[in-house]
């Protein structure tokens, strides 16, 4: 057992080593989205994840939510990106109102209880409803009313002190909250039941791993 954990720790510490690189030669975070993540560690917000890379599988006509066999499902690069995640959040650098709410497919639901333990996540069925949202021939009043149904989501706030994490999915472009790369969290802003919502900031995989490090960093330097 222990050769098996300490082999899994260090791909883990690779993961995120080889994404620190990858942000420092393409993508360096700026100064908005380091005040971003300030404020995010005071709570008050909404963090939207998309869920890992998944490219096993595909969606059948009769799928079924508790079987996987009928979804496309995480790729083992999806898994590893959901356990450098995990290994972000597990130092508790930022504050999570618990549990977590996961879409019920497989690949949402497999990377939010990678991330934050199978015990912290609960699955919300409406946020399912977001794949139909892609469908060309959907009824257009079926769509505004996901679409209204997600919002009374957006614009609850966490209790004080937390925010609150979403698994799901991506959207299309121009819609609630648009595309969404793989992890990518956007940053929603609360108003309140009624109120809207407002969507503060985007941060990739890479930016959100290069910045969690460094506030990381000087946690331990207070």
């Amino acid at each position: 057992m222990y050769p098996k954990l300490m082999a899994k720790l260090f791909i883990y510490v690779f993961v995120i080593l080889f994404a620190a690189t990858e942000v420092a030669a393409h993508e360096a975070p700026t100064g908005e989205d380091s005040s971003l993540l300030r404020a995010i560690e005071k709570g008050g917000y909404i963090l939207y994840l998309r869920h890992g890379e998944a490219t096993v599988g595909e969606d059948q006509t009769e799928l079924n939510f508790n079987d996987c066999r009928t979804q496309r499902n995480l790729s083992e690069h999806g898994r590893d990106q959901a356990r450098a995640f995990g290994v972000i959040y597990g130092k508790q650098l930022i504050p999570i109102r618990y549990p977590v709410m996961s879409s019920p497919y497989c690949r949402a639901r497999e990377t939010a209880e990678i991330i934050f333990g199978k015990q912290n996540v609960v699955v919300a069925p409406v946020l399912a409803s977001i794949e139909k949202l892609r469908i060309e021939s959907y009824p257009a009043e079926k769509k505004q009313q996901i679409l209204s149904d997600l919002s009374k989501i957006f614009e609850t706030p966490p209790a004080h002190g937390t925010n609150t994490v979403i698994v799901a999915h991506t959207f299309l472009p121009h819609v609630a909250l648009g595309d969404i790369p793989n992890l990518g969290t956007v940053i929603i802003k609360p108003k309140g039941t009624g109120r809207g919502y407002e969507i503060v900031g985007r941060i990739s995989f890479d930016q959100f791993i290069q910045l969690t490090q460094d506030l990381n960093t000087s946690h331990i330097r207070r």
